[in-house]
């Protein structure tokens, strides 16, 4: 159980880090606006990510087990990617493209539309989360609820934090973000050589 919460923890502290469109809303909502118009933003996981959820679990649960193995590799290989992305973002670093002041106006319900109009949630529960999800699951119930626990609220208390940072210290943050990118790109890489591992030991078995 505690590897699964473990894993949950990982992939949502680098996902949360990570520049894009809804980390670029909730900096630029807390620097335009305050961390107390900002928070409710950190919640708008809960409410994009459940369709994605239910779609990817019902399509993998109509796989065979080897299959969802050749995706976890395949997510390996994914979170692996997001590595080398997360170190060339933390090398090239520049706060001016994560800033954009105009999605400052959006209230939660359109941080979730950012969210789940944005690829990097699908392509993340189908590669990573959805198989560990199922393996967990399939292993015992408390496994996989421990990875939802574990990757729901790291995501929103590590939202909360960048929130907090942008909003109380504007030339303070930036700097913080580009430690926690740094973070990132070691925990992906970490968890994408796991990942290998685990797809891996099931096909040499």
């Amino acid at each position: 159980m505690i590897a699964y919460l473990l894993m949950g923890i990982t992939f949502a502290f680098a996902a949360a880090v990570q520049p894009g469109p809804l980390f670029t809303f909730i900096v630029s909502k807390a620097l335009s606006h305050g961390w107390k118009s900002t928070l409710p933003a950190a919640f708008a996981p809960l409410l994009s990510d459940g369709p994605i959820f239910l779609l990817v679990i019902f399509v993998l649960s109509n796989v065979s087990a080897g299959f969802i193995h050749v995706i976890q590799f395949a997510g390996g290989l994914f979170l692996l990617y997001l590595a080398y992305k997360a170190y060339k973002a933390w090398q090239l670093y520049n706060p001016d493209k994560i800033i954009d002041k105009q999605s400052g106006r959006q209230t939660i319900i359109n941080a979730a539309m950012v969210n789940i109009l944005n690829p990097n949630p699908y392509i993340g529960w189908s590669l990573v989360m959805g198989p560990l999800f199922l393996t967990g699951w399939n292993e015992s119930s408390v496994k996989g609820l421990a990875l939802i626990f574990g990757f729901y609220c790291t995501i929103i208390i590590t939202m909360m934090g960048i929130i907090i940072l942008f909003s109380a210290a504007r030339r303070f943050g930036p700097k913080i973000s580009r430690v926690l990118i740094g973070i990132s790109a070691a925990a992906l890489f970490l968890f994408g050589v796991y990942e290998l591992y685990l797809a891996m030991e099931y096909f040499i078995e």
